[in-house]
Formats: structure tokens, sequence, C-alpha cells
């Protein structure tokens, strides 16, 4: 939201400094974001009439001027816009004068004609961007007049970040109430009288969704002046809200917008097709809106429509075939009361966002259509012309909102604010806010104003009170009372712990969002078990994450493009998948390409591969001590490359994977090079047994190497458990060191060299018990995996 502070001052009586002001917002809950001047710096800028114009003996382009700006005699200025012409009234920067910084206007020759000064358009005073020619002022500026007071550019715009739920400072009005409760200042009530009716012409309004649409209020005005100008004072309080001025009579409904809240929308009465009718759209029926963009009105749209379909998308934007034009001159002004739930999220899911969708989707003030509608007749009639009809008013009492009743009990207050406040001080507060309290046996009872549906239970009013006597008014105090330490099981790895491996591993942790778009899942074949988001805030982010994989290898492709050659990055998260149900798992991702090590002189280069990435996996699995058997075994996964993927598993149930990213993939994300990557659920990694401790050996251990040849199908693991099995109590470790197959080992064999450390822990092992050990595990790896002792 942002506004002019000096359009607030004349709805409340403040005279604050502007650093105070933003201050005093931010600390009321309503955030400032930003707080800038409404115009640049000049000096010396008066108002001035140009008396003659006439074209430069030298120049086609230029004009030769002579201008009235109330001093003892007019000056001579030479000007090349095309405006340019006797009678009207500009901004005249004098010879002296500076504009922006340090540009200082200076008596000049332009093509051999004296220049005493500069005739300015709006963006060399920064009031805009328009260049295209002098900025009119109004015929009856005061000649001579300083134009920053003129158009009061003393001033300052400031924009607010509001939270959904405060729809009720999305209009001055609103924030001056806001501002009157927090400072405690006066509030200036508009005064708004009825205007009376001068034709009799009227439209009927149906509400066939009046659960959607339960009041909608309108008047017809003809015979208005379409070519009128919008005053500068309106264009000037539009420019500082952000509002680009069209034309005014769409400058009025904006005007009204932005001091009421209450969005409104004009419509070419001439280019209607008889009555109104507020419903549902259907099927087969389309609407070209004011953007020129086509949509289709289904029945998820309320639509206002004419007898010949609809003529504008309700709470979001009016049709183009219905708005008014240069040509308008007989108009039906809307003013409506649409349903938040109608409004929400449709206009997302069209690819727009308009003024009026942002507030309807928040909730408009109930009460305030015929309020807005008295005004913008007025406005209009004294700007456009023209002659008003009768007030139209349809509505559905029923489906109206109901004021809520709120109670605040005083002693609760006290406790949760851990101050006692007076009962006086807490009923002005609650008065100042509008909520005509009642205060009785230590309770307080109010009615919520109609634009506040934020205020709906106890604790809303705590909040309300507390902002308003102000948190920095609050003396801070520490909690009191026990608490229990949560326990920690030893059986369970912590988060942290699997973080900080990953950390000194050399990874760097990521963080993403939840959401994601269904494209990136489809990318990545993991998008079966989506679960779609029902109010989606952009196509991007629509559907829950099924894994972490796809935005880790989004943030990887996105540093990569950033100059960025080796990078690891790790994430921990929440995936979600709907199939019967709704299931929520945690899961560890890991992300890595470029060099195996940071460049440097010791070590040569190499790519990171996948043992590399192997290694790290491990380390993370280590921290479960020895509790389970850990298997790698070969799988195929659409997202990773043929050939270069494993199946992660402990004690045979899979936790997770572990490869090469495809390259198909790659391609896609427009990464160069392998990325390597696993992903793990949490929820099995973190479970280990409770380590206990045991003496160590007093007697010397005895290791014995043994080259194996085995058939290629029998991986490492197989062998490893076997060994194991076969080993009984006195194997302590074994380790893998070499892998050979080729020449002299026989087709469809491999040879793996593989070390027994072996010792016992009540005596020394002698040679004849270890051999004996050995013959019996050569004899049962033959027998169980068709292992042959090599040479």
């Amino acid at each position: 939201m942002l506004f002019s502070v000096n359009w607030l001052k004349k709805w409340v009586d403040i005279d604050l400094p502007v650093k105070e002001l933003a201050e005093r917002l931010t600390a009321s809950g309503l955030e400032v974001d930003t707080v800038e001047p409404v115009a640049a710096s000049f000096s010396d800028v008066v108002v001035a009439a140009i008396t003659r114009c006439e074209a430069h003996p030298d120049a086609d382009k230029l004009k030769v001027c002579c201008i009235d700006f109330g001093g003892s005699e007019p000056v001579q200025v030479v000007c090349g816009a095309p405006n340019a012409r006797a009678g009207i009234k500009i901004p005249l920067a004098r010879v002296g004068a500076v504009l922006g910084a340090d540009f200082k206007i200076q008596k000049a020759k332009l093509r051999g004609m004296e220049s005493f000064g500069m005739a300015c358009s709006a963006r060399e005073l920064g009031l805009s961007d328009d260049h295209s020619g002098l900025m009119e002022l109004p015929v009856d500026a005061p000649l001579g007049m300083n134009l920053r007071d003129f158009l009061e550019l003393d001033d300052h715009a400031i924009e607010v970040e509001l939270t959904p739920n405060r729809a009720d400072c999305l209009s001055i009005r609103g924030l001056a109430q806001d501002v009157s409760a927090s400072c405690n200042a006066a509030l200036t009530v508009m005064e708004l009288e009825s205007v009376a009716a001068s034709i009799t012409d009227s439209i009927e309004v149906t509400l066939e969704a009046a659960e959607d649409c339960p009041r909608y209020v309108g008047r017809v005005l003809r015979g208005i002046d379409p070519t009128a100008t919008t005053p500068l004072w309106m264009v000037e309080a539009l420019r500082r809200s952000g509002i680009r001025s069209i034309s005014a009579t769409v400058d009025a409904t904006n005007y009204v917008l932005m001091e009421l809240g209450q969005p409104m929308h004009a419509f070419d009465l001439d280019r209607l097709q008889g009555n109104i009718s507020v419903r549902r759209g259907r099927d087969g029926e389309t609407l070209e809106l004011l953007d020129g963009k086509q949509v289709a009105v289904g029945d998820k749209l309320l639509a206002i429509c004419d007898q010949a379909g609809p003529v504008a998308l309700a709470g979001i934007m009016g049709g183009l075939d219905s708005g008014v034009t240069d040509a308008s001159n007989n108009i039906l002004l809307e003013s409506a009361y649409f349903n938040p739930a109608s409004i929400s999220g449709k206009a997302r899911d069209l690819g727009l966002h308009t003024d009026a969708s942002h507030r309807f989707e928040r909730g408009v003030d109930p009460q305030g259509q015929v309020r807005a509608i008295e005004r913008i007749t007025g406005l209009l009639l004294d700007i456009v012309g023209g002659e008003a009809g009768p007030l139209i008013h349809a509505v559905s009492e029923q489906h109206l909102p109901v004021q809520n009743q709120v109670s605040l009990r005083h002693t609760r207050l006290t406790r949760v604010l851990g101050i006692e406040l007076g009962e006086a001080e807490v009923t002005l507060i609650l008065k100042n806010l509008r909520m005509s309290p009642e205060f009785k046996d230590g309770v307080w009872t109010i009615t919520a104003p109609s634009d506040r549906f934020d205020i709906a239970i106890e604790e809303d009013l705590i909040e309300e009170v507390a902002r308003i006597f102000g948190y920095n008014n609050i003396p801070a105090t520490l909690p009191a009372g026990e608490l229990n330490p949560g326990i920690v099981s030893e059986a369970q790895l912590s988060l942290q712990s699997i973080q900080q491996a990953l950390c000194a591993a050399g990874y760097s942790e990521a963080i993403n969002y939840s959401f994601t778009s269904r494209s990136l899942l489809s990318l990545f074949s993991m998008d079966e078990y989506v679960l779609p988001l029902a109010n989606a805030l952009n196509s991007d982010l629509e559907v829950m994450r099924t894994a972490l994989l796809p935005g880790l290898m989004e943030t990887l492709s996105r540093n990569l493009r950033r100059q960025q050659d080796r990078v690891r990055f790790f994430e921990t998260g929440t995936v979600f998948e709907q199939k019967d149900s709704l299931t929520e798992s945690s899961h560890v991702a890991a992300v890595a390409c470029g060099s195996f090590m940071p460049e440097q002189w010791g070590i040569a280069g190499r790519a990171t591969d996948f043992y590399d990435l192997k290694g790290d996996l491990e380390s993370v699995l280590s921290l479960r001590g020895q509790t389970g058997e850990v298997e790698f075994r070969n799988v195929k996964q659409p997202w990773l490359h043929p050939g270069q993927a494993a199946l992660v598993s402990i004690d045979g149930i899979d936790i997770g994977w572990a490869g090469s990213v495809h390259p198909s993939i790659l391609k896609h994300l427009e990464i160069k090079g392998p990325v390597l990557a696993f992903e793990l659920d949490v929820s099995i990694l973190s479970k280990r047994e409770i380590a206990y401790t045991k003496n160590i050996s007093r007697f010397p251990s005895i290791r014995r190497d043994l080259a194996l040849l085995v058939p290629e199908k029998i991986n490492f693991a197989e062998i490893r458990r076997n060994v194991i099995d076969l080993s009984g109590d006195l194997l302590t470790n074994l380790v893998l060191f070499d892998l050979y197959s080729g020449q002299n080992v026989e087709k469809g064999y491999k040879s793996l060299a593989i070390g027994l450390i072996l010792q016992n822990v009540s005596c020394t092992l002698t040679d004849e018990v270890v051999d004996s050990l050995v013959q019996n595990l050569v004899q049962g790896l033959e027998k169980r995996l068709d292992a042959q002792l090599r040479g």
C-alpha cells in the first residue's frame, strides 16, 4: 500500500515528522517498506504563463516563447516542446534555479536567440517519466508561486507491507483510522451528502448468486464529457499512490479506490444490453478483458452479466467491450461487495493480479458501497459533468457478513501481556479502534467494525490493545515456571549430526521451498503421487515436492551459471506423496559436481566420481555405528544414469538411492559435466542400536589375505555377509583391497583380494587355529558363492 503523507494528513490530525510517522506505523503492526520524496530535488521553479509563442527563425523544432512569471517583466525562453503554445501555464525554472543535484539553469543562446530560463516537463522535475512535452498546470494556478508550494511537493510517499488480515488499511481512510488510534489523534470525518437524482434513468440488478455477491450498488450518469481533463490534484494524488492517470472517469474510480478502499468500475451504458445480473459463469461463455486477454468464464468464476452474457469478471477486471472510452457519454457506475471466498485465487488462476482482486480477496467493508457511489458521483459531476440517476441498490441481507461481538477479560489481558493496564486506558484504546466497548464485571464486550474481519476471538483484541499501547512500552520479563527437558534417545541419530557430517565433508546446506512445479517433478519422473495445492501462488509453486533432488538440481544449476565450477549442496526436509492418503517423510539429499577436491598444487585434479559420493554417503552411514548391514545394489531409476545407479539398503530395507544424474536432465537444466547425487529416508537412517563398551583384547591380531575368483554377478556385500557368518567371533575387520578382471581371469569371473583381521579376546591365536578357520571359510565360500581360491 503506497500513499502520500499529505493525503493522510487530510484525514487525521497529526503533525509528526515523516521518520517518526514511519516508526509509529511499523510499531503498530503496519510495517513500512520504503519512504521516498514525491518529487526530485529542485529550487526556484515557479508557475508561469506563455503569453506569446513563435517559431524560431533558424530552427524548425524550436520555439521562442514569451513567459510571464509574475515578475516586473516577462522573459524570453527558447523551447522545443511540441505542446508549447500561448495561453497555457507551465513550470518555469528561472536563471539560477537548480534541478536535481547540480544542474544549474543559466542564461543561454540557442541558435542565436537568447533564453532566460527553462520551461520544464514533468520528468525534468522528477514528477513522472513523461517528457513528451511541457507540464501543463491548471489555468487558475497563481503566477509566480513556487511550484513546490503550489503542488505541495514537500511530501513523502510511504509504502507499507500489509499482512493479509489487515485489508482495512488498503485505503487512506483505513490508514487514517489506524493512525488515529495509535497516535490518539483526531480523525477528520468526511461528510458525504447523498447526490440528488436529476434524471430517472436506472437499471435493474438481479443477484442470482447472492451468497457470492450480497450487495450491488450502482448509478447511471448521462451526458458526461468524456474528454474532460483530470484535475491536477487528483493526478498528483494517484501518482503518489503509484497509479498512472488514464482518463477522468477511470481516474475517479481509482481515486475512490485509494481513498475509501472500495474498488469501483464504470461501464459504457450504451454498450450494455439490457439489465444487469450477478451470477456464476456458464460453459462456453468467454470474455475479452480490458487488458485484451480472452478468458473462459466457467462456473468457478463470478461474472457481471447483461442479457447477452458476461461483461466483467466480478472483483477482478472489466470487459473490453463494455468499458468506458473517449466516446462514452453515458455510464453505469458499479460498487459491490463480493464474498472473499468467491474471489480468492481466481485472479491468480488467470495469471492476473489487480488492485480490485487484491482487495476483494482479503475483504472490503460490506457497508461501504453506498458511501463510495456517493463519493464518486460527486467527483464526476464536478469533473466531467452530466446528470445523475437515482441510487441502484440490490442487497441480500441474510448473506452479508455479521459484525463479530467479542469479549475480552481483564485478567486474561493482564496474564498475556504481563502488565496490568487500567480499565479506562483499555476502554480508550478500544474506543479509538471504533469497537464500541462496554465494560462490566471485569469484561469488555465489543462489536468489531464492519471492515475488521480479523477481529473474531479474544486473542485478536489482546493483540489490538498491545500494538496500540505499544510493544516497546511493555516491559521485558523473563518467563517463569518449570521446564521439563526433553529426553533424547541414544537409539536415535539426530538430524543435526547428519547435517554436521555433510558439512564436514565439504557440502553447503541449501534450503528450498516445499512447493515446486509439476513440470520440474515430471522432468525427474517424480510426479506420479504429487499433491497439488488448492490455492497455488503461481505455476512454479503449484504442487508439494515428492523428493528433494529436483529443488537441489535447480539450485545447483543456478550456482553453476554464476561461475561456480565446484558445487556441493545438501538439504534436509519433508517430502509429500498423495497415494491412498497423504504421507510425509523426512529426507536428506546431496548433489556434487566439479573436481573432487578444491584446486591445489599437491594433488592432481580430477572430476568427482561415484566412489567419492559413496565415500561421503558412507561417512554419514557410519554415524549409526555398526548397526545393521549396509548394501549398495544396482538399480534402474529414470532420473539416474543407466549403470551408474545404486539402491541403498540397511538390513534389506531400502532407504534411498545414489548415483549419477541422467544426462537428459542435465541437458534440460543446462548443466555441463556429470552430477552425483543421493537421497535417503531419514526416519530409517536415524535408527541405531545403543552403543555399548567392551574390553579391548590384550593379544595380538593376525592378518590373512585371500585372493578369490567369484562370478561377476556376486557383489562384495554378499561376500562380506558370508565371510562374517563363516568366521564367527574371531573376525574383527574385513577389508577389500583389490579388484581385477581381464587377462588370466576366467571370463564371467572377477578377482577380489580381501584382508581378514582375526583376534581373540582370551588368548593368542595360533597358526593352526587360523589356518583351520581360513580353510573352512574358503570351503564355505566355494559352496555358497562358487568362489575359488586364486593361485
